[in-house]
């Protein structure tokens, strides 16, 4: 295929796909371990699903960490993972495990959404690093209390954002901010999955989740009753701080969950959480200054499967103001519709003065003006680590910040979900970060929730 079929008058001249790299992030430093074999005592609240792969990261971090606690609603989860680890006490209840953490250096966090900040306070005040997956929490004020209680505990922190330690995200960050292409005013992203509010027709043809899980009748509607709660699962304390509500099997296991409003906030902030890494970190973003949405009529309940949204930044030092959309689902940018760039699934496309870049979480492909001349890829500035729970610990035992720690991956967690907040109300709004409020009542509303009674955040 011509290249040039894709984009008049640009040349492209590199394509790469990348495997995950083995160089070490960091060497521990600082041992803040009360163990006595000078590794990290660590806990996993979560430990099955996403927390299983915390539970299996710490057996190949045998040599740093000493897991001395789990807790999961789901006994199931809880009695497979203690029997990996016999020595550790179990809970169900995080807060009981909260209570007891004078052993404990470090804490690993891998809850629904709608339960990370409750999970995530106690540990930060307890001055413990903390890890948790993403988005760091269900909602913008969660997220803003975080980050402060974050930045008065100095401890260290990570986001379970894995992309954003693998080389090919490293080679891209350091391509753009050597100023290959220039300076970039306009950014795409764009992600296929489907899933969410939409007919049931649109479901089938888009491979929804709950079309392989043969939920067909809620692809766009509730539950008219609930059904049993499994033996092995305290549904009092899934729901949490949540609204109760029988239990289903629309809600449990995950990732069904994350289509529902009172526990999530659909892919905009899940997926929203890597794939607009890449642009929040390469161009330096942090504040949006107004946000705007499009999509299907919002339901009250429901996530939509397709949609998309704008955010505006102003300047970030010597960076130029820039425009980042996001396209979910059958939702795609125009630029990719007329076949002017590779048809790629899933991708970020970066418009600059001088040509495009585009890439993917395996991939990139610079697409140079025939007005440049020439090329160098910039040298290497950004270390290839080991996992992302790895650098986490290594930068904990040594003292330093994560990768992804809450400064950082806080910012991006709060413009993901001001994109699900603009969807909702139906209207451009515009962020005041230092209130932490919009210029619109209805979205400042939707920016917290009421807690069920016996839970409290602050």
């Amino acid at each position: 295929m011509n290249p040039r079929s894709f984009a008049s008058r640009r040349r492209f001249l590199q394509t790469t796909a990348l495997a995950a790299g083995a160089t070490a992030f960091g060497s521990p430093a600082v041992l803040s371990a009360k163990s006595p074999n000078s590794k990290m005592n660590v806990a996993c609240i979560a430990a099955g699903g996403r927390g299983g792969s915390h539970v299996g990261e710490s057996k190949k971090m045998a040599d740093l960490v000493e897991l001395v606690a789990l807790c999961d609603v789901n006994s199931k989860a809880l009695e497979h993972a203690a029997a990996q680890f016999p020595k550790a006490r179990t809970y169900r209840d995080f807060r009981e495990l909260h209570a007891k953490m004078d052993d404990i250096d470090a804490v690993f966090i891998a809850t629904t959404e709608h339960t990370h900040a409750f999970a995530i306070l106690p540990v930060l005040r307890a001055k413990k690093h903390v890890y948790c997956e993403k988005p760091l929490t269900r909602d913008v004020f969660e997220c803003r209390v975080v980050m402060e209680e974050a930045r008065k505990a100095n401890v260290t922190t990570q986001m379970g954002t894995q992309i954003h330690s693998t080389p090919n995200y490293h080679r891209v960050v350091e391509l753009l901010q050597s100023g290959a292409i220039g300076q970039v005013k306009e950014v795409h992203t764009w992600v296929s999955r489907s899933w969410g509010m939409q007919s049931r027709a649109e479901a089938e043809a888009n491979a929804d989740l709950f079309v392989k899980a043969g939920l067909l009748d809620y692809i766009d509607k509730m539950p008219d009753q609930g059904m049993p709660v499994p033996a092995f699962l305290d549904w009092d304390l899934w729901i949490g701080p949540a609204p109760m509500r029988p239990f289903h099997d629309i809600y449990f296991p995950g990732p069904r969950w994350y289509r529902y409003w009172s526990f999530a906030n659909g892919t905009m902030s899940d997926l929203g959480s890597h794939a607009n890494d890449l642009a929040f970190w390469a161009l330096k973003l942090d504040h949006p200054l107004t946000v705007e949405a499009t999509g299907p009529a919002p339901h009250p309940e429901i996530a939509p499967a397709n949609m998309h949204a704008t955010w505006t930044y102003g300047r970030r030092g010597g960076l130029v103001p820039v425009t980042h959309h996001w396209y979910q689902g059958t939702v795609k940018p125009k630029i990719w519709i007329d076949g002017r760039i590779p048809q790629w699934k899933d991708g970020t496309l970066f418009i600059g003065e001088r040509g495009m870049v585009l890439a993917n979480y395996g991939q990139q492909l610079i697409m140079l003006d025939d007005k440049a001349q020439e090329f160098k890829r910039p040298p290497r500035s950004i270390e290839d680590g080991p996992s992302h729970q790895r650098q986490f610990i290594e930068c904990a035992m040594a003292g330093k910040k994560a990768p992804c720690d809450f400064s950082y991956s806080g910012l991006l967690t709060v413009a993901n979900h001001l994109g699900g907040v603009a969807y909702r109300v139906g209207k451009k709004i515009k962020w005041d970060h230092a209130t932490g409020r919009t210029d619109d009542a209805a979205a400042n509303k939707l920016l917290t929730r009421e807690y069920r009674p016996g839970w409290k955040l602050v």
